[in-house]
């Protein structure tokens, strides 16, 4: 998997803070973005987060170039739908006569669950090839499977980020969209490390987990060193 940050919004902790400057003080249009204090900007995205106060947040965003992911990771990903715009690679456009896969962990663990399954991808890849030769792309795709793999752009504003790490960080997540997500975290913190200094799972940003007895425990082990 590859995750790259390949655009986002210039002096986003600014920009944040300049929206935030609105919300909280009679500063004039022309005054929001100039004479910041050293560490006024973080001063002020502290305040927000900790009031969970995330609108200012919305006027920032970042856009990821993802490679090597599977089709099922792209199905989860946009059931995130608002703040976000994605594009992905055609299977109508795009032949995929020698398509690249992705092998879950689980599989790899079992030298015969391997084999099998390498074994299915070589058998769709040659039942795809011989439908080209008599239908379009966009129809031999069908016989295509879940594993085969994507690429993607993805923009979200920043409280979506909130959000998606909120959920995706969680080790409850499926663990390709959770491995997805911690890469997104660590690109968007190289560059707006104060507003995403406490994105995360919530037993980690707040202490607590809402999984019920579904949870993987790791927030008692938190609590206990806290």
């Amino acid at each position: 998997m590859k995750v790259k940050l390949i655009n986002y919004t210039p002096h986003p902790d600014e920009t944040v803070a300049a929206a935030a400057r609105l919300c909280y003080s009679p500063q004039s249009g022309e005054q929001l973005m100039a004479n910041f204090t050293p560490g006024e900007a973080e001063r002020l995205i502290e305040k927000l987060t900790s009031l969970g106060h995330f609108s200012p947040v919305e006027h920032i965003s970042f856009t990821f170039s993802i490679e090597g992911v599977s089709r099922v990771l792209s199905h989860q990903l946009v059931r995130h739908r608002i703040g976000v715009s994605y594009s992905q690679k055609s299977q109508r456009y795009v032949q995929e006569d020698q398509f690249e896969y992705i092998i879950p962990p689980s599989v790899r663990q079992h030298p015969e669950g391997e084999k099998i399954f390498r074994e299915q991808m070589t058998r769709i890849q040659e039942a795809y090839h011989e439908l080209l030769s008599f239908v379009p792309a966009e129809d031999a795709r069908y016989v295509l499977p879940n594993a085969t793999e994507t690429k993607l752009v993805v923009t979200y504003n920043a409280r979506s980020l909130y959000h998606f790490f909120r959920l995706r960080c969680c080790e409850r997540a499926q663990w390709e969209i959770r491995h997805l997500a911690e890469l997104m975290l660590q690109e968007v913190r190289k560059v707006a490390p104060h507003i995403f200094k406490k994105a995360g799972p919530t037993c980690i940003t707040e202490g607590v987990c809402y999984e019920g007895s579904m949870s993987c425990g790791r927030v008692s082990n938190i609590q206990s060193r806290s």
